[in-house]
């Protein structure tokens, strides 16, 4: 291979993913970062990403180019009503569709980085010969969790106990309510299932892992999977730039939201901490009986609040009475800019159902959290709220699985006005000043985009020139132990910085031979 097709190569990273938009978001940011950092982003994603856009419209975002990939089903049909099926379409299609679209595309690609609900990409990787990155999507602690699961290094609940305790390295107690919810003996989405298992029983696949988190934040996980010899670079907050500081240049809404919104014209006009904000994200779509609960809770907490109801594809909102009867009090809309409504002074708390995304873009915006987990990651991310980050409460349901209005005005209260509400705030100012401080120049997040960026430049080193082994020997809060050997043909070593880890580099010693 001549030097310029390296440096070409070097240069290239191919980003895959699934039209979620929990999923996209993420991984996009994470491109456009990569393209700040010198690197030629493209991302593929399966075609369903275009039911409401056309590809010869859109085809970039930021700086991350696009391309498309068939899932083996018509872009019109409703993978909602089957996600059992539309996952199983997309690992059987999908895989040979991204290994046509590599083969054919000019560019030829150094890495693949990929979300992980398209396991298969790390095949896609092996099949093409180049090496591949996980972005891990949710919290640190469900990495911790799920590998702890799938690989059977400690007992979980099950149908016979499902009261017992669960405790694994670096995270705290829990119960069975508090565990995600696709390692309990009542989850019934089996794709999933079978999805993280592949993940997690095949992480030698995998050369990295990169997570949405930060150490500052779960820094007690991180450190057991370093003591266990395990790779994880936390490179997160990757949430919207504008809430740490930054201009956002991301804006890729699968949904095709072209919907005006006066959500910021109506906050202007609240006082400042007032606003409740309610919304359960893209997925979760709300029955009218919850619905109901939502309003008697929120009428009697007599406060103002922005409500985010999206209807099931192609349906207006319903038209309730309890609507009806607040609809002077706040302001109900089918979708609002999230990031510039966390943002706003006006809000004082967050009534969420806790995906991972949403926290992150509270935990950055420095809102107070009312949780109200459903499924999946929700409820470990709700645990964290109330009892490690102390930055929330969490709602109580029935034995019905609802949440009563009484419940909610009494939520609301406790983190508005209640004894520990200045308790809340502060925690919450504390992250979000935490989560600016990783991702600046320097922090530990950003440094740990720039040990990625050295390794894979290492990792794809004409042997000719270069040689190269490191090895990470002993990691733990106070120090980390490099082995290197270095043999260099014309290199100039004293140019190598080494980053990574949110350590002082400047402590390393360096033994050639």
């Amino acid at each position: 291979m001549d030097s310029i097709s390296i440096q070409n190569q070097q240069k290239n990273v191919l980003l895959v993913t699934l039209a979620a938009q929990g999923h996209v978001n993420p991984i996009l940011r994470l491109g456009n970062r990569l393209v700040s950092k010198g690197l030629h982003v493209t991302l593929a994603i399966n075609h369903y990403a275009l039911k409401h856009r056309s590809a010869t419209t859109i085809t970039t975002v930021g700086g991350v180019h696009l391309e498309f990939f068939s899932d083996g089903l018509p872009i019109d049909y409703n993978r909602k009503a089957d996600i059992n099926y539309y996952l199983d379409s997309l690992n059987k299609f999908g895989l040979v569709n991204l290994l046509a679209l590599i083969r054919s595309h000019p560019r030829k690609f150094a890495c693949i980085i990929f979300t992980p609900f398209v396991p298969w990409a790390a095949d896609v990787a092996a099949e093409v010969g180049v090496p591949t990155a996980m972005l891990w999507i949710q919290p640190c602690s469900l990495y911790q969790i799920y590998y702890r699961y799938y690989n059977k290094l400690d007992e979980f609940p099950t149908e016979s106990n499902l009261d017992m305790i669960v405790k694994l390295p670096g995270l705290p107690v829990f119960v069975a309510e508090e565990l995600p919810s696709f390692v309990l003996p009542t989850n019934t989405f089996g794709s999933f299932y079978n999805i993280l298992k592949e993940v997690f029983c095949n992480t030698g696949k995998v050369k990295w892992v990169l997570g949405n988190t930060f150490m500052e934040l779960e820094k007690d996980v991180i450190m057991s999977l370093y003591d266990a010899g395990r790779v994880f670079f936390p490179v997160g907050p990757i949430v919207p730039a504008t809430l740490v500081g930054k201009e956002e240049v991301i804006d890729f809404d699968l949904f095709g939201s072209d919907v005006k919104s006066n959500c910021l014209e109506w906050l202007n006009v609240q006082k400042p901490s007032s606003v409740v904000y309610i919304s359960f994200g893209t997925i979760h779509n709300l029955s009218n009986k919850e619905i109901e609960s939502i309003a008697v809770g929120l009428k009697n907490t007599k406060r103002p609040f922005l409500w985010v109801i999206r209807p099931p594809e192609k349906q207006e909102l319903p038209e309730l009475k309890c609507l009806e009867e607040i609809k002077e009090q706040g302001l109900i809309v089918k979708w609002s800019p999230q990031s510039a409504v966390l943002s706003h002074p006006s809000v004082g708390c967050f009534l969420s159902h806790c995906g991972w995304n949403s926290l992150l873009e509270s935990i950055a915006a420095g809102v107070p959290v009312i949780a109200c987990p459903q499924w999946t990651d929700q409820p470990t991310n709700a645990k964290f709220v109330t009892d490690v980050w102390g930055i929330g409460v969490k709602l109580k349901k029935s034995s019905e699985g609802f949440v009563s209005g009484e419940e909610l005005g009494r939520c609301v209260e406790e983190i508005m006005s209640g004894p520990k509400s200045e308790e809340f705030k502060k925690n919450a100012a504390a992250l979000r000043t935490a989560a600016r401080e990783a991702l600046a120049d320097g922090g530990s997040s950003d440094k740990n985009i720039h040990m990625f960026d050295l390794e894979l430049e290492l990792e794809l080193a004409d042997p000719w020139f270069w040689d190269l082994e490191l090895e990470l020997v002993r990691p733990n809060p106070k120090f980390l132990e490099l082995e290197l050997d270095l043999v260099g043909f014309g290199r100039n070593w004293s140019e190598l910085e080494l980053v990574g880890f949110g350590r002082n580099w400047s402590e390393l010693e360096l033994e050639f031979h």
